[in-house]
């Protein structure tokens, strides 16, 4: 942070990965793919997803490559799956160059970083390192693991392998300063969803690295954790490193800033034209990022079809627009409101003290929830046994 601005208030458009994942990369809500949980075979179609993103949808890389920008992405994926063999490729959504996970390991990440940036200094490159750690299984170091030996035993796994998470990031911003491209590179680091709920103990996931029971991550007071669309769900860490452009050691607790504005904010920041016919669910929050005053002029919606238990995995829609955010349950019998600015840990229901907004939000929300399809593309359906 002490190098670039920590945005506050940025939120993902899914509690888990693969459809958070899709909405960074494409600027369009995941639900319009139909992607609405994580990948995983033999799941998919009764969850009423494809087994992959459209390899066709317009996404940062392809775009950037068509730019004549060098593209790479190494690290976890999750737009499709290994276990589907007929999946496309991570080279058929635009990526020049890739290392992902499970093929390539955990370790791999940072050097084939290091090493599209050595081989790409000379030319402008888009770059996604889409680290693993804090996702399970964790596979801490030995190095970490010695370094937090004196906590307890599933607070030393979790803390080592967030150490390896720094470090490789750290790989990244020192081959950036290697190579001379530290100045004039903007980089943003950020996650997928909240933290992992602590799950009982298993100490070995299938006999290779810890499961939940590691897992102690905390949302900062903020309500719910992964796989609910309460703020400790989709609120995360959102900090942009510009040199002379963001600016250093601020933080912005106001501006309100999603994934899908990625695509539409990265392309005005390299000066690229988005795709004729192209329409993001974002809007480009460049000037936000400069450091100008800036205010979002879109709702933003989401929609979660997994978890649904009480406490805090119940809501299947929400909104946020302006200060009010809006939770609905399925048949839309239970709503909450909370004034956001005033209330970050949504301690206080205001539904009943402002049925008007609540109206006006539910209008708007299940109109965004009716434009959306209602099965997956069949093309993007694997076709094997």
């Amino acid at each position: 942070m002490a190098e670039g601005t920590d945005f506050r208030q940025f939120n993902v458009l899914n509690p888990v990965c693969s459809p958070s994942r899709a909405a960074a990369l494409t600027g369009m809500y995941p639900a319009r793919f139909s992607i609405h949980q994580h990948f995983s075979p033999g799941k998919n179609r009764e969850r009423g997803m494809p087994d992959w993103l459209d390899p066709k949808a317009p996404n940062l890389a392809r775009i950037f490559h068509e730019a004549g920008y060098r593209t790479g992405h190494f690290g976890k994926w999750h737009l499709s799956t290994h276990d589907v063999p007929d999946a496309p490729t991570v080279a058929s959504y635009g990526f020049d160059d890739n290392g992902v996970f499970p093929f390539a390991a955990y370790s791999s990440t940072a050097s084939n970083a290091e090493r599209f940036i050595r081989d790409n200094r000379e030319r402008p490159f888009y770059l996604n390192v889409w680290i693993h750690q804090s996702h399970t299984p964790h596979y801490p170091s030995a190095a970490s693991m010695e370094k937090w030996k004196h906590l307890g035993e599933k607070e030393r796994i979790y803390a080592a392998v967030i150490t390896d998470g720094d470090a490789t990031v750290g790989q990244v911003l020192d081959a950036l300063k290697e190579h001379g491209l530290d100045e004039n590179t903007l980089v943003i680091f950020s996650s997928d969803n909240g933290p992992e709920v602590n799950g009982p103990e298993n100490r070995r996931k299938q006999g290779k690295g810890w499961g939940t029971w590691a897992s102690v991550g905390q949302t900062g007071g903020l309500r719910g954790q992964k796989r609910s669309l309460f703020e400790g769900g989709v609120r995360v860490p959102f900090i942009v490193r510009w040199p002379g452009r963001v600016p250093a050691g601020k933080s912005n607790e106001s501006t309100v800033i999603t994934a899908v504005d990625l695509l539409p904010t990265l392309c005005a920041a390299a000066g690229i034209a988005l795709p004729t016919g192209y329409e993001s669910d974002g809007e480009n929050m460049l000037p936000a990022l400069l450091g100008e005053p800036s205010r979002r002029t879109r709702p933003v919606f989401w929609e979660w079809r997994g978890t649904e238990t009480e406490p805090h995995w119940w809501p299947r829609l929400a909104v946020r627009d302006g200060e009010w955010k809006l939770y609905l349950n399925a048949d839309g019998s239970r709503a909450e409101l909370y004034r956001l600015p005033d209330d970050h840990a949504e301690n206080t229901n205001l539904a009943t003290s402002y049925p008007e907004v609540v109206a006006r939000l539910q209008a708007s929300l299940l109109a965004w929830k009716a434009s959306l399809p209602t099965e997956p593309d069949p093309t993007c359906l694997t076709h094997l046994p």
